[in-house]
């Protein structure tokens, strides 16, 4: 029969079959393969723009680290289904991409000047209340951004904002709206509640059911997903010994030190501006007049209280303390190093008026001594050499390491050892390079998880680079029995209180609502009640204020509500009140604020619902 086959695929009917076959893919199979492998690294298109698989992963990463500060360390992130993690963070970056093609297409925007002074005031950033770079770069490179990123993230958030801020902004309230809105804001019930406790100690569980809660939620009782890395570190600082200085080298560079030293000149003036009330030749002939009364004897520095027009010396007897060349005006300085100290120049003049001058003191230069700076000296002629040779000895280890199948050769032609990390999950671990954004990423990544390869180089800080490779590879694992038997005997004997309870519950509900007289003492009595009432759970605030009133006095009305803990609350609404005096001006103006607020961003929500329904979404 194969034999009859291969014949038969020789012939005519089954070539002009294969054409076609050749024909159609031609069509339609070509374009598909070439979308394929153009979009290979792309996780969606929205109208036309991209949104790539690594910034998908950063987001992916970004959103595990939330839930630990949110709920602390304790909490297991390998719980969490990846999938539906990965495609919340989708969701979100797919959201973000529309609102920013929003306010594009607004014509909002942001300039660069204006970026740069929002980080600079950002105190995130700060230290002793000042913009720190070192702790800026920290920081950003803390949560896995460059300096370019994270601007463009910033300026992205602020635009965003600005659409946001615009929607929210142009909303408004009409007073029928603000006074249905108050009545019910300020409304209070009485009403009295029973409290159904769950009894725990009356649950018995088998040893079969145990098993069976175990067999079916198998899920929750698996190990956390960890890795242990081998890791290279190459440390800039290890190349400063290896680096070599001459004596000619550090004399050239002091004497470049010292030739900019110079000394230090104190000077005080008298200052007369020119202006609509004094003119040029007035200003003059009355600093003329002033150096008169200089030379008959005068003091200098009551002088200049009683004349100079600068504010900032003239209370100190137009002291303007020591500088040295390059800070003065060039007249000024001109006239003050020709003076000699006690002198009093002629009147100068200069862009900011007619000046006295007087030398009150000189400094002369201190120059260090070649050995006061010699480390510095070093370190300068050292510094641009050694990051010459560590620029240069990452990159043959990111070579030496894409080449190898391990690290210990890499390792060995960098004189560096392999060290090894503990294992940690996807949300990292406490500290070190177990807890850098990059190495984490890295170590989930396809190529280095998956395939076994090295990484490539990675920037600790500007000072440290590392390459990691997969030693061990924990999978998620069933974890035994014996070691989880606790949790689900707490978790099945919860469980089982709280139906017991709210099934009993359920009957005397059904029994108040028929009008049955029901034997309970233990109802408590609450009255008006606001929606903000502190005391209560907000579960019974919540269902309280959803029951419908009473139609009529002494019939009040019943509802049932489950508490986190088990506990089932009746609860019996006896009557409802509506504030019964207006509103103050002030509380309106604040009342109006916040609903107007609350509308515009329904009315941004509604925004972003359209710009989804109107866009072109593709997901790979």
């Amino acid at each position: 029969m194969l034999q009859n086959i291969r014949d038969n695929s020789q012939g005519w009917i089954a070539k002009t079959i294969v054409g076609v076959i050749v024909a159609l893919m031609a069509f339609t199979g070509f374009d598909a393969i070439v979308n394929s492998t153009s979009n290979a690294r792309n996780a969606a298109d929205v109208n036309g723009e991209k949104i790539t698989l690594d910034t998908l992963n950063r987001a992916v990463e970004m959103q595990r680290r939330q839930y630990i500060q949110q709920f602390g360390k304790d909490f297991d992130v390998s719980q969490l289904d990846d999938k539906m993690l990965r495609e919340s963070a989708l969701n979100s970056l797919i959201e973000r991409n529309l609102l920013l093609q929003g306010a594009k297409d607004a014509g909002l925007a942001f300039s660069q000047p204006a970026l740069d002074q929002l980080i600079l005031g950002m105190p995130l950033f700060q230290q002793e209340g000042k913009f720190n770079a070192a702790r800026f770069d920290q920081v950003i490179m803390q949560e896995g951004y460059t300096r370019m990123d994270f601007r463009q993230r910033l300026e992205q958030d602020v635009l965003i904002s600005q659409l946001q801020a615009g929607l929210v902004g142009s909303s408004f309230l009409t007073d029928a709206e603000l006074d249905t809105f108050v009545r019910l804001e300020k409304q209070t019930r009485d009403f009295a509640a029973l409290t159904l406790h769950a009894d725990s100690k009356s649950v018995s569980l088998s040893d079969d059911e145990l098993q069976a809660y175990y067999k079916d939620h198998s899920d929750n009782f698996m190990s956390p997903e960890q890795v242990v890395l081998d890791y290279v570190e190459l440390k800039k600082d290890a190349f400063f010994d290896q680096v070599e200085v001459k004596d000619e080298e550090l004399q050239e560079l002091y004497q470049k030190e010292i030739a900019g030293l110079s000394e230090q000149r104190q000077a005080a003036h008298i200052l007369l501006e020119v202006n609509d009330k004094l003119t040029d030749e007035q200003a003059k002939a009355k600093l003329d007049e002033a150096k008169k009364r200089l030379e008959q004897g005068e003091d200098f520095a009551t002088l200049a209280k009683e004349l100079s027009q600068d504010p900032g010396s003239a209370t100190n007897g137009g002291d303007l303390g020591y500088a040295g060349p390059g800070v003065y005006d060039p007249a000024f300085e001109e006239a003050l190093y020709a003076l000699k100290q006690g002198e009093v120049s002629a009147p100068v003049r200069t862009d900011y008026g007619w000046h006295l001058i007087k030398l009150l003191g000189v400094q002369a230069a201190d120059v260090p001594s070649f050995d006061s700076l010699k480390e510095k000296l070093v370190k300068d002629i050292k510094a641009p050499r050694v990051e010459q040779r560590f620029v240069e000895a990452t990159k043959a280890l990111e070579d030496a390491a894409f080449e190898a199948s391990d690290l210990v050769q890499p390792a060995q032609e960098q004189g560096l050892q392999v060290k090894t990390t503990p294992a940690f999950g996807r949300e990292g671990g406490s500290e070190g390079l177990t807890a850098n954004r990059q190495v984490i990423q890295m170590a989930f990544s396809e190529d280095v998880l998956e395939s076994g390869a090295n990484s490539g180089a990675i920037e600790l800080d500007p000072d440290t680079v590392v390459v990691v490779r997969v030693k061990e590879h924990k999978k998620p694992e069933l974890l035994p029995f014996e070691a989880v038997v606790a949790s689900i005997r707490e978790t099945l004997t919860l469980q089982r209180a709280k139906e017991a309870v709210k099934a009993n519950g359920a009957e005397l509900l059904a029994s108040l609502r028929e009008g049955k007289a029901v034997e309970q003492k233990d109802w408590k009595a609450t009255e008006a009640v606001t929606r903000s009432q502190e005391g209560l759970d907000p579960v019974v605030l919540q269902a309280l204020f959803r029951m419908p009133k009473p139609t009529e006095a002494g019939k009040p009305t019943f509802a049932g509500v489950s508490l986190n803990n088990g506990d089932y609350v009746l609860l019996r609404l006896e009557g409802v009140a509506a504030p019964d005096s207006a509103l103050k001006d002030e509380e309106k103006v604040m009342y109006r604020r916040y609903l107007a607020s609350r509308v515009g961003q329904q009315d941004f929500n509604a925004y972003r619902a359209e710009l989804k329904a109107e866009a072109d979404i593709e997901r790979f």
